[in-house]
């Protein structure tokens, strides 16, 4: 008997296709500039190590062999293995439909395959978070120590691999926290909540290290890196090297990644006008599921978790990001937390449709 692939999967799959191809060509066409931190890897800038994103990715591109490998054969091979994962998370059942939700997801798959399927540190963090969306999905695992779990391995990851992931799961207990308390609009207070969170840290840091997060970490990357030359760079208007400078800095590196209206001054770039509007849109349908959640916390827990552990990350993203193009690709490298939280009801069929 033939087998006869549904539409839903059928569509996963022609997009995942297309995209390939385009992951394939991208090294041919984009310029230098655009793989920086894959030549870093490769080309034995900095040493292997166990400890350090550069350092781990460094060993996992030799000791496969990915190093040696012209960048269009990297793609060849790693853009299948992201997918992959994406179709083990699950395809829902409406994703041949056009909707702002499925586009989104399409526009994100375009992204992966541009941004993470050469050499890249975000191709390692998109394997690892799988992990902790395959906690979530474990039914024979409850839901605190899912909990218990992702914050455990997301902490393990910032250790061993990128500092600030140590912050996420710190700010998302904070959160969680605060979504117990009766507030009149909880799904706003949850926010300013976590980002009061990342500012006393912030200050905190700066007491005892002399220097701010965002001074210690945007700042110095725009400055090191010559990243001044980026048509969308990240500048605070204020100065980060105050206490009500740095406030300043860390919500305006929020809004321009997250909520990035303050960027429409790109308006002649179009892929940074395409990012701008995707972001919006996440944006949107992530509160929007948010809202779910925090109404309906029992059917929707393990959503709720996961949209916090996102929201977390994207108010981190406003103290490090130096960039539109650095917040887009990490964001890629987050996308399999993401995904699930869209399509939750995808891996729970007992929760009834949401958004």
């Amino acid at each position: 008997m033939a087998y006869i692939v549904k539409k839903n999967k059928f569509i996963f799959l022609l997009l995942c296709a297309g995209a390939w191809l385009i992951a394939i060509v991208a090294p041919l066409v984009l310029p230098g500039r655009f793989f920086y931190d894959a030549y870093t890897i490769v080309n034995g800038v900095v040493k292997e190590g166990l400890m350090g994103s550069y350092e781990f990715a460094t060993l996992f591109y030799n000791t496969t062999h990915l190093s040696s490998l012209p960048f269009s054969l990297v793609a060849l091979i790693q853009f299948p293995v992201l997918m992959y994962i994406l179709y083990k998370i699950g395809v829902p059942d409406d994703f041949y439909m056009l909707n702002v939700k499925n586009g989104v997801v399409y526009l994100a798959i375009l992204i992966i395959a541009v941004y993470i399927s050469m050499p890249s540190k975000e191709f390692i963090t998109f394997i690892y978070l799988a992990f902790v969306v395959f906690i979530f999905k474990n039914s024979r695992i409850s839901y605190m120590a899912s909990i218990v779990l992702s914050c455990i391995l997301i902490a393990f990851l910032g250790i061993f691999f990128r500092i600030y992931f140590v912050l996420v799961p710190i700010v998302a207990i904070g959160m969680y926290a605060v979504t117990f308390v009766k507030l009149k609009n909880k799904k706003v207070a949850t926010f300013i909540y976590g980002l009061l969170i990342i500012i006393c840290i912030s200050l905190s840091y700066g007491l005892i290290k002399g220097e701010f997060l965002s001074e210690s970490t945007r700042v110095m990357v725009n400055t090191d890196t010559g990243n001044a030359s980026s048509n969308s760079i990240i500048i605070s208007p204020v100065q980060p090297d105050t206490w009500y400078g740095e406030i300043f800095s860390i919500l305006y590196g929020f809004f321009s990644v997250n909520f990035p209206i303050n960027e429409f001054k790109h308006i002649l770039s179009p892929q940074i006008m395409g990012f701008i509007i995707w972001q919006l849109l996440l944006m949107w349908i992530l509160f929007v599921r948010f809202s779910w959640a925090l109404k309906n916390r029992n059917k929707y827990r393990y959503e709720l978790w996961a949209l916090l552990l996102i929201f977390s990350y994207f108010i981190v993203q406003g103290v490090f990001e130096p960039d539109l193009g650095s917040a887009v690709k990490h964001k890629a490298g987050v996308f399999p937390l993401i995904y699930y939280a869209l399509y939750y009801e995808n891996s729970r069929p007992d929760v009834q449709k949401a958004v």
